[in-house]
């Protein structure tokens, strides 16, 4: 298996999602080390002064004009940790919480924390040993960083709280880390709050949604235009000299030729090239496009921010080049927060678009002669009515889940702690939305590919035949009423493991 080398430059987006999804080993570069130690030099130097240092030698937040005493420090820390490891709710799924773990040890290895080595080492050791900490989907203000949840991460590095084996069993931490040879850490001035007190958890699901996201919105053109071929739409709308030269958006050009590519040497498109008497199709057809380009292009914005993000050093306070300590508000997780808000308003458009087109290859009086409901004997039969129901609902969930976590603030730590981004919250919901979003494309799909089956004889773009012939081995086609869940369940599976786009590729 590969290794992902941390070191003091940052992370690459395939790193956080080699890591998070694909089990790969971390190790940390000499210069990490080197850097770490240097910076923990001038900590323990600030340690031994009788001047009061935040985060070294005082207490937190509100608490922070509290000095502690040298014998007291090591509480300190062990009681910031445990005191911070408040989080409620369901378990948060493995990725993220390797993600956020992966994305911490990134800031640690920075050597700007002031941490020991040996601390960044252990976080490191808990990854390669597949100790997954238990961490709670409530706790996170997302503002002094993610504390809770990262909280729960530092509790298992002191050998304390809940956490999951390599296999997703929950078991006792200090046989987790006696079975894979790691020892508790006792943290030192400054490590616990150089363990809590960054953006991690918002960042590594923002990674994780930019990676998904960039695989959907192509999934989506596809079936899109899968759509316009079943309603007997032209392909004429997504001619480069439409896009690029007059309106120069990259992600509608994108989108546009994905669309005519689809399309391409389709027999049901050629039959009424020449004599459709349509001047022009419905919006949802015509200006995919336009609405999946414009998605695009937001997907391409929040990787800009979350780039910039990963190659950020999130503490406070952090150790200057200088060796000073200094304060600072970068913990505040504002700029993720408004990009994971925006990509859910993107998100509810783009499946909103995709009901449309569902609900008119299902409306016997806009399908251009389909089958009502795309039934195999309509009245009888159902066919897909419920199926956009489902989409219908899908959809709706999205549009709530786009209202914007971003904009509320609730002050905590007797207002020391005003100003909060909420950046967690809007994590949280936009995985969610891009769950939804795959099983509202699924639908599209299954509806699409009946309505081109039911054209024939006509015959369908190679792209169409080749993605529909995938399918059809875990969905089957047009028939009599059957149990329709798990179809529709294999068919999200068929979207969510991205096989539109490995069956054309």
């Amino acid at each position: 298996m590969a290794e992902v080398v941390i070191s003091t430059s940052g992370m690459t987006f395939s790193d956080v999602v080699a890591i998070a999804r694909g089990n790969e080993k971390v190790t940390l570069s000499a210069q990490s080390v080197a850097a770490m130690q240097s910076s923990r030099d001038h900590v323990e130097s600030l340690a031994a002064s009788e001047t009061p240092v935040y985060g070294i030698s005082t207490g937190f937040g509100a608490l922070a004009n509290r000095h502690v005493s040298q014998e007291l420090r090591t509480q300190l820390q062990r009681s910031l940790i445990r005191s911070h490891a408040a989080g409620v709710g369901d378990p948060v799924e493995r990725e993220v919480v390797r993600a956020l773990m992966a994305l911490r040890l990134k800031t640690l290895a920075s050597g700007k924390t002031g941490v020991r080595p040996v601390v960044a080492q252990t976080m490191a050791d808990l990854l390669n040993a597949g100790i997954t900490p238990l961490v709670r989907e409530f706790g996170s203000l997302g503002c002094s960083g993610d504390l809770a949840p990262l909280a729960h991460c530092a509790l298992v590095l002191m050998g304390e709280g809940e956490a999951l084996d390599k296999n997703g069993v929950q078991r006792p931490v200090p046989e987790l880390l006696a079975e894979a040879k790691i020892s508790p850490v006792q943290l030192a001035e400054k490590e616990g709050l150089a363990l809590i007190n960054g953006t991690d958890g918002m960042l590594g699901m923002l990674v994780l949604a930019i990676e998904d996201l960039r695989m959907l919105v192509d999934s989506a053109d596809v079936v899109a235009a899968m759509s316009v071929e079943g309603l007997l739409g032209t392909d004429r709308v997504f001619i480069p000299e439409l896009h690029e030269p007059l309106r120069s958006h990259p992600g509608q050009a994108t989108s546009a030729a994905r669309m005519l590519a689809t399309l391409k040497d389709s027999g049901i498109v050629a039959s009424h090239l020449h004599n459709d008497d349509r001047v022009q199709d419905a919006y949802s057809l015509r200006c995919a496009p336009q609405v999946a380009g414009a998605v695009r292009d937001t997907i391409e914005y929040a990787a800009t921010v979350a780039l910039r993000e990963l190659s950020a050093v999130i503490d406070n306070p952090v150790v200057l080049e200088d060796g000073r300590i200094s304060s600072n508000g970068n913990f505040h997780g504002a700029p993720v927060a408004y990009v994971l808000d925006f990509l859910a308003i993107a998100v509810a458009d783009l499946g909103s678009i995709a009901e449309r087109r569902t609900d008119r290859a299902l409306d016997k009086n806009r399908s251009a002669g389909l089958p009502p409901f795309l039934a195999d004997d309509p009245g009888v039969d159902s066919g897909l009515m419920i199926a956009q129901y489902t989409q219908a609902a899908l959809v709706s969930e999205n549009k709530r889940l786009a209202s914007p976590a971003s904009v509320d603030s609730i002050p905590s730590s007797a207002m020391q702690e005003d100003h909060v981004s909420m950046g967690w919250s809007a994590a949280r919901k936009l995985r969610k939305a891009v769950d939804n979003l795959s099983r509202i494309i699924a639908i599209e799909l299954v509806a699409a590919s009946r309505a081109i089956e039911l054209r024939a004889p006509l015959t369908p773009s190679p792209v169409s035949a080749k993605i529909i012939g995938e399918l059809r081995k875990s969905v089957a086609g047009p028939g009599p009423d059957r149990y329709l869940s798990p179809e529709l369940v294999a068919a999200t599976e068929f979207v969510m493991g991205g096989r539109v786009m490995s069956a054309i590729q």
